[in-house]
């Protein structure tokens, strides 16, 4: 062989593999991205003609489910409280493939496509059935999910209930919200008319808030200032803290003053529970000055901070939902530290990173990872592995979870009397965010869980954009949403 052939061969043998290996990228690392891209019209089309797998709430209510169609797809899908339900559900359309929620997150399992139901696939292709998608088992509490919305539909805001020992999620709300029904219409015109409507709402209803939306979380984060100092074995709830009426921020103009005279402390010292109580500003600005943002970022990343955290699914189920990534900033010069460590400034968080911090709390400092789905169950009702509790971190030691514990107990008997349940004991944290330049333009925070010494649930709230601080603001919807928790 001469010297051009060889030449010639080598060059077809390496675009062989070339393609080799392009084609097996696609058909392995890019295949879910594929099927999920909008663009794929053979892969929508095909799952409209699947009869896909209900929704359903812990209860076993159904709040998405496919009935026979009669048009020229077979299956119409139907959500049942579309509105209540959207940020747990997601969306199936005609017009593009789901993107967000259960819908998106166990796509394969709901359509009966993945590889964990080969044997359904086998045996249904053997019998001459139709393949039928797995229904989802949501650890969604129905009543707690109803007292959110119904106290929040008319506001822009979140809340979120998790229990505490499990990481279960048993509510998660967003308003405002969108009807995914309207999506699922079998006219294309129809739903892609949904969609754009939607979209360019400027009050953005499709966004879940309580994921996807970062907010100043005020002074709930306290809490986590509060965990760092506990920690460090330096402080307890006794221990006598600068707070003072007012704080020059270090190297600036700026007076960061208290609330209430009781933050004030006496004689510029306060104790560190009722620095939390009292939710000292002047007191928690200087404390994370002294502490440093190496140990409070440490305590934040323990919590959650600074990754997104998977709520349900894997790239084999579909589109995972992820909770944005929450921030606690670090290498911040000391005016812009005593803001973050008061919950302003750089220090953002989502609601479900701030019903974290309130469950591992209530649960002797551990932090569990939140989790949507209970089980799934096949159309031979066999079930596929039940979701176990994972523990993401152990930020802090029992007895420090014990005086946060007390701490918070103190924030309701001492400070926000209207959060207590008679014959309950409530821990809670308040949080009032300033958004704007006015006064008036601020989100209303709270978390808290219950009871507290034996914590079955625990939520974080909040209201966007109110005159209202966060104990009257959010407050009430906690605190129904607790009571709708006991009542079981």
């Amino acid at each position: 062989m001469n010297k051009y052939l060889r030449q010639i061969f080598t060059s077809v043998i390496v675009l062989f593999v070339l393609l080799g290996i392009s084609s097996s990228i696609i058909m392995t690392v890019r295949s879910n991205n594929l099927a999920h891209d909008p663009r794929n019209w053979r892969s929508l089309l095909s799952t409209l003609n699947t009869d896909r797998g209900s929704i359903l709430a812990a209860d076993g209510t159904i709040i998405a489910k496919s009935d026979p169609s009669n048009d020229s797809y077979k299956y119409q899908r139907i959500y049942t409280d579309g509105l209540m339900y959207a940020p747990i559900t997601g969306y199936f359309s005609v017009s593009q493939l789901a993107d967000r929620g259960i819908e998106a997150s166990r796509d394969a399992l709901l359509t009966g496509q993945s590889e964990a139901m080969f044997w359904q696939r086998f045996l249904a292709t053997f019998t001459g059935h139709a393949n039928q998608g797995a229904s989802i088992e949501t650890s969604i509490d129905p009543a707690i999910q109803a007292a959110a919305y119904n106290m929040m539909k008319d506001s822009d805001g979140a809340a979120v209930a998790i229990e505490p020992k499990t990481g279960r999620i048993l509510a998660m709300v967003s308003t405002p919200s969108y009807d995914p029904n309207a999506l699922a219409s079998h006219s294309n015109g129809e739903a892609s008319q949904a969609y754009s409507e939607f979209i360019n709402n400027p009050s953005n209803p499709m966004l879940n808030r309580t994921i996807n939306q970062l907010y100043p979380p005020g002074s709930t984060f306290k809490t986590v200032v509060a965990a760092a100092a506990l920690e460090s074995g330096e402080y307890h709830l006794d221990t006598q803290i600068p707070a003072g009426a007012s704080y020059t921020l270090p190297g600036t103009q700026t007076q960061l003053t208290n609330a209430t005279p009781a933050a004030d402390g006496v004689n510029g010292m306060i104790s560190l529970e009722d620095a939390i109580a009292y939710s000292s500003n002047t007191a928690f600005a200087q404390l994370g000055v002294k502490l440093g943002d190496d140990k409070i970022s440490d305590m934040a990343k323990k919590l959650g901070f600074d990754e997104p955290i998977t709520i349900d699914g894997t790239d084999a189920t579909g589109l995972p939902m992820r909770a944005v990534a929450s921030k606690f900033p670090t290498k911040a010069t000391p005016d812009r530290l005593a803001l973050a460590s008061i919950g302003q400034g750089d220090t953002v968080a989502t609601p479900m990173q701030i019903a974290l911090v309130a469950s591992a709390i209530a649960n002797q400092g551990r932090v569990m990872r939140p989790s949507l789905v209970d089980r799934v169950r096949l159309s031979d009702l066999s079930v596929m592995p039940d979701t176990r509790p994972r523990m993401m971190d152990k930020a802090f030691s029992d007895d420090d979870a014990k005086q946060l514990t007390q701490a918070m107990q103190a924030v309701v008997t001492k400070e926000n009397t209207n959060l207590a349940i008679p014959g309950v004991p409530v821990a809670a944290k308040t949080g009032t965010a300033q958004i704007g330049e006015s006064n008036n333009a601020i989100d209303g925070w709270v978390m808290g869980f219950a009871p507290a010494d034996d914590p079955k649930i625990a939520v974080a709230v909040v209201v966007h954009n109110v005159d209202l601080y966060g104990s009257f603001a959010a407050g009430p919807i906690m605190k129904a949403m607790i009571e709708e928790a006991l009542k079981r």
